[in-house]
């Protein structure tokens, strides 16, 4: 039974009303398009009218484009529309996971360096501004995995915490702050990732936890959330066998499959146990963590089957959507199941009011606005973080330190002006009075063969500005070296002053413990490399705290 009257729908009898009479109006095709969340990028509206007229979907969400351009998209798509669209993305870290000229305001684990959940809220609501400005009513965050292992490539920055406490805490406050703006949130990735190494972009992964120790990390957190009113989970392509096991004795470990297709995980673990009333959406359809555990044209079924409502993109969204539609009409797929779903998906409609003609109240000018990205600076000034501080170089001073090395690793163009941060780092360092030599990576082998007596002439302090981008689809994103001897890695540490600083991953120091000077920025925003250079010149102090353990629990990394 869904209560529609609970949390996190709470509707009145008007709202009910709603949903009823929709879902009963609606053919079983356009049933089973409700439950899919389809992806659109570019600005070509006829593709987009066709891509609504093969499958009447209940949402869809806009890759980042420039906010007038998703502004006008929306309206496009909500016009040609029987029921008003769901309109997501991933507003992890501001208003640029859907504009692209919105506020890049933090990621996850910058707010959590803070150790001010305040900052949590001003991401959310900052989110809430801009998505709706452009017309998004659905978030694809907070991300609540929880960081335990240091190597897993794919939650890195997008993770507040390896505490679950702190993940709680600063995911509440991100949800306070989007959904006072008619916002919905998802909690992701159930069953929780940050345990395992692997990418579920690639491969089924896994959280190995017994079911005590998953009750007492991620159990916490995602029944806190909903005791708090999260929206709608997603659910990701993760095994959870243990808890699988003790849900269902019969399970052989051949049998376990990811959550996205787990009835154990979805309807045992999260609706049973944890009480959840509201809408489950799968992470994408189109992962080969979710598509290798069994053939194609029985995956949305299955997913389906399990306790998803929606079913996010797909590999081939027509494919699917005509297989999940096949299934019902065989009865592999109940309808009274489908209804169950749709009613959901409707109920989180009518939770935003979207069955209601409301007041826009949200201009394009929120969108990357003055105010917002000076919220960012405040937050990046908070968050900087000095690992470690053995030699007391800092501050910089240019009459002591004149001339630097700049050695940039990395820097993937992630600047939403395409900008690369060694160019816009050795700028900001040469306004300072410095003189920046940009390591030349065609000369390693300078750093290897020239006397040190050489070197200490020409350069009184190496900085390391570490850009090493992680998301999906690269499984080992670590420190990486010119292939000539031993590149340019740090082997004068103890001849010249060097720095490192990260702005990207908290983990660094695994790979270079040597390193007496350690930073940690956590984002490559030019807001951040503007605080950094404050900091760096002791203009402003480090307050920032860690998040999680920059040591990577390995012995010596904080000598």
């Amino acid at each position: 039974m869904i209560n529609l009257s609970a949390k996190p729908f709470c509707l009145n009898e008007r709202g009910i009303a709603w949903v009823n009479g929709m879902l009963s109006s609606l053919s079983i095709e356009e049933k089973v398009g409700q439950i899919f969340n389809l992806v659109f990028s570019g600005n070509d509206d006829s593709a987009l009218a066709s891509m609504m007229k093969r499958i009447p979907c209940g949402g869809i969400t806009f890759r980042a484009n420039k906010g007038e351009v998703i502004r006008r998209q929306v309206d496009f798509a909500n016009s040609i529309a029987k029921i008003p669209l769901l309109i997501s993305a991933n507003l992890e870290s501001g208003g640029s996971g859907i504009a692209s000229d919105g506020t890049d305001y933090a990621s996850q684990i910058e707010v959590a360096a803070t150790d001010e959940p305040g900052y949590a809220y001003i991401l959310g609501d900052i989110c809430g501004k801009e998505g709706r400005a452009v017309g998004c009513n659905y978030a694809f965050a907070p991300v609540v995995d929880i960081l335990f292992n240091w190597r897993n490539p794919i939650v890195n920055t997008r993770s507040y915490s390896d505490d679950p406490q702190k993940v709680f805490l600063f995911a509440k406050e991100y949800m306070n702050g989007i959904k006072k703006h008619k916002v919905a949130v998802s909690l992701k990735h159930f069953p929780g990732d940050g345990v395992d190494e692997r990418d579920q972009h690639l491969v089924s992964s896994v959280n190995s936890l017994s079911p005590e120790d998953w009750d007492k990390t991620f159990g916490y957190v995602y029944k806190n959330l909903i005791d708090a009113g999260a929206d709608t989970v997603m659910v990701g392509h993760i095994m959870l066998p243990e808890y699988s096991k003790r849900l269902n004795p019969d399970l052989k470990d051949e049998d376990i499959l990811p959550a996205s297709l787990s009835k154990e995980i979805v309807t045992g673990l999260l609706r049973d146990r944890l009480g959840f009333n509201g809408a489950v959406i799968t992470d994408s359809a189109s992962m080969t963590g979710l598509g290798c555990a069994m053939k194609r044209k029985d995956i949305p079924a299955a997913c389906v089957n399990a306790g998803c409502d929606m079913f996010l993109f797909g590999r081939n969204a027509e494919e699917d959507y005509s297989n999940l539609l096949d299934a019902v009409q065989r009865g592999v797929v109940s309808v009274h199941r489908i209804d169950e779903a749709v009613t959901r998906i409707l109920a989180l409609k009518a939770s935003l009011q979207l069955n209601e003609v409301v007041p826009d109240e949200y201009p394009l000018d929120y969108v990357g606005c003055p105010r917002h990205v000076e919220k960012s600076m405040d937050c990046a000034q908070k968050a900087i973080t000095l690992v470690k501080n053995k030699e007391n170089i800092l501050p910089v001073s240019v009459d002591k330190y004149k001339n630097v090395l700049l050695i940039v690793l990395g820097d993937e163009p992630s600047f939403r002006g395409g900008t690369r941060i060694k160019d816009y780092l050795k700028d900001k360092l040469e306004k300072e009075g410095f003189m920046v030599t940009l390591f030349n990576p065609e000369k390693s082998m300078d750093l290897i063969s020239d006397k040190v007596a050489d070197l200490q002439k020409k350069y009184d302090l190496i900085l390391y500005a570490a850009n090493v981008a992680y998301g999906g689809n690269d499984t080992c994103n670590r420190l990486k070296w010119i292939p000539s001897a031993c590149g340019e890695s740090p082997q004068l540490v103890n001849d010249i002053p060097t720095i490192f600083a990260s702005f990207l991953s908290p983990f660094c120091l695994a790979d270079v413990p040597m390193v007496k000077t350690y930073i940690n920025c956590y984002n490559d925003s030019r807001v951040v490399v503007d605080a950094f250079v404050d900091k760096l010149v002791g203009r402003t102090p480090f307050v920032g705290k860690n998040p999680v353990d920059p040591f990577c629990g390995i012995w010596g990394t904080d000598l």
